[in-house]
């Protein structure tokens, strides 16, 4: 037998309980053969000194928004905007350099107010500067947008009398008059007047997502919602991953939810269901239908809002601070809660694991109340169901997480930009509640690591540091400091625990024999690294083949490219 790559000279973190260390790993076939005395006598098409270069398993992000973060690497990005006129001075010269042909939509992503004092842009300014084309800018949580008034004429919103849609709001002054900002499902109003994208935009989206993803050692990845709903981008978007997996432009491995909306009755057997009509995708495919590179998996439900919008279901109301007056307000359910129980129950009885964005503690109460009688009733499910975010976690909500087998995916990339504002809307009283780690670890929860992307910075690096210091911009420790992992812990997040929250385990997260060879290489170890964020990724590949390799000969051993090939990125 003659192995198609042997790693060598490496410092290889397995994250394979039995056998934690090695310093040579040999591939065969897009597989792991065997790592150090295993591959005695084994001969290798290719042989790579690392020079003492780390090895991980490829980094895993278990919920990010790849063709929306694609989408948004074309469009005017203005996250790094501090002050409105600094971003208004971003939109005058989009517009401006669009020039005559700017007669379009004017698309912008990555605003927050937190960048800008906690204020949203005036509309009456965003009317001067873009005039009767419309305007779409997402606000960086995927939870509301900021229009103009163009863009509400379009919709036949402008009127102060136009009603909100059921979880939704179009944000009005004192006087009625819509401020430009659109929340949760009233994003739709305009959103259906630009979708759906071509599947040629969404396929070179995906290229683009994935080649970033891959420099930053990025190997599988979770897209959290597709097909519907204000987080879809097209009823075919499924068949732009598919042609994007066989035209070689999607350059990591992917798991799809498709969202809650897009399932529909399935006239089956009578006998198919426990007296529940079926809901589910046509020929009756469910959750981990495809193979090792693209495969379907829960199907995503939106139960609640946002944290940062304040928009999430919570117990105890959220503070009041600055101007804006909190009396009463806990937040809203995306639907009426016992219309949301029928439909994921139907969904389930069809056989998806059931992926619940649930950001607040009632709207935690409302997902394990539903998972837990779904799988009383139907029994588990292969790919584990999810709850996504789990944000604010009350104590006695983590041994039913536990019990339950649910997976968490709370996100450490939120802390850095949003942790000082959140600790204002939460208050002191409940913030030990806030985006759990460590103690979802102690209960025996599945702890998967994932960025939201773009919502949040999908550096899994700085991600997985978050994890260990969670550092706010302002120096604090958000949350309860007791929260914070190990390195090891960290590291596990975007491995092993992503794997076995995505329902992928057996063939991915750790680097072992049988598995697919799937791995990052770095400068130097994570788990000894003073600050984790500061390494470099060196190399990233997906069974075996490079997505990525650095093209700074100073960072990376000579050694590192395959004999009679030139360092490139792939």
């Amino acid at each position: 037998m003659k192995l198609d790559l042997l790693l060598r000279n490496a410092d290889i973190i397995t994250m394979d309980p039995d056998r934690p260390s090695a310093s040579s790993l040999g591939i065969w076939k897009g597989r792991i053969v065997g790592l150090d005395e295993e591959l005695s006598g084994l001969d290798a098409a290719d042989v790579l000194d690392l020079g003492g270069a780390t090895v991980t398993p490829g980094f895993i992000d278990a919920h990010c928004h790849t063709t929306w973060f694609g989408l948004g690497l074309a469009e005017l990005d203005v996250s790094g905007a501090r002050g409105l006129e600094d971003l208004y001075g971003l939109l005058r010269g989009a517009v401006a350099d669009a020039g005559d042909e700017g007669d379009g939509w004017l698309f912008a992503t990555g605003f927050s107010q937190t960048q800008h004092g906690g204020s949203f842009p005036d509309i009456a300014e965003l009317d001067r500067i873009t005039g009767e084309r419309p305007l779409f800018m997402r606000h960086n949580s995927g939870h509301m947008a900021v229009v103009n008034t163009a863009a509400l004429r379009l919709a036949g919103a402008e009127s102060p009398s136009f009603p909100d849609p059921d979880g939704g709001a179009i944000v009005r002054d004192a006087a009625g008059r819509p401020t430009g900002l659109v929340q949760e499902t009233a994003q739709e109003l305009i959103q259906q007047l630009i979708l759906p994208y071509s599947l040629e935009d969404i396929e070179a989206a995906l290229e683009r997502a994935t080649l970033y993803y891959a420099s930053e050692g990025i190997t599988s990845f979770t897209e959290a919602g597709v097909g519907g709903g204000w987080i879809g981008h097209s009823p075919a978007e499924l068949a732009a991953y598919q042609r994007a997996a066989a035209t070689g432009r999607l350059h990591a491995r992917a798991q799809v939810m498709p969202v809650l909306d897009v399932l529909h009755g399935l006239d089956g057997h009578s006998a198919d269901s426990a007296g529940v009509a079926p809901a589910g995708l046509d020929l009756g495919v469910f959750s981990g239908f495809g193979d090792e590179y693209l495969s379907l998996g829960p199907a995503k439900v939106f139960l609640d809002g946002s944290l940062l919008g304040e928009t999430a279901a919570v117990t105890h109301e959220f503070c009041s601070h600055g101007q804006k007056d909190n009396r009463g307000n806990v937040g809203y359910f995306q639907a009426d809660p016992a219309q949301l129980r029928e439909r994921i129950e139907a969904a389930y009885a069809a056989g998806w694991s059931i992926a619940a964005h649930a950001i607040g503690d009632r709207a935690i109460d409302l997902a394990l109340d539903i998972i837990a009688e779904c799988q009383a009733t139907y029994g588990p499910r292969r790919v584990p169901n999810r709850i996504e975010h789990a944000s604010m976690t009350r104590p006695e909500q983590l041994s039913r997480l536990a019990e339950a087998g649910i997976a968490v995916t709370p996100q450490a990339s939120f802390f850095r930009d949003g942790g000082d504002g959140m600790t204002a809307s939460l208050g002191p009283e409940r913030l030990s509640w806030a985006y759990r780690a460590a103690s979802f670890l102690d209960a025996g929860v599945v702890l998967a690591g994932s960025s939201d992307r773009p919502v949040a910075d999908g550096n899994v690096l700085r991600g997985m540091q978050a994890f260990v210091d969670r550092k706010t911009a302002s120096g604090a420790v958000f949350g309860n400091p007791d929260e914070r992992l190990t390195a090891l812990q960290a590291l596990a997040a975007y491995t092993s625990g992503a794997a076995s929250a995505t329902g992928t385990l057996a063939d991915k997260g750790s680097l072992t024999q049988g598995k697919l060879a799937d791995f990052t290489v770095l400068s130097a170890s994570p788990l000894d690294a003073p600050d984790i964020s500061q390494l470099r990724v060196l190399a990233t590949a997906v069974g075996g083949h490079f997505t990525y390799q650095t093209t700074d000969l100073h960072a990376a051993p000579a050694a590192l490219v395959p004999a009679g090939q030139s360092h490139k990125s792939n």
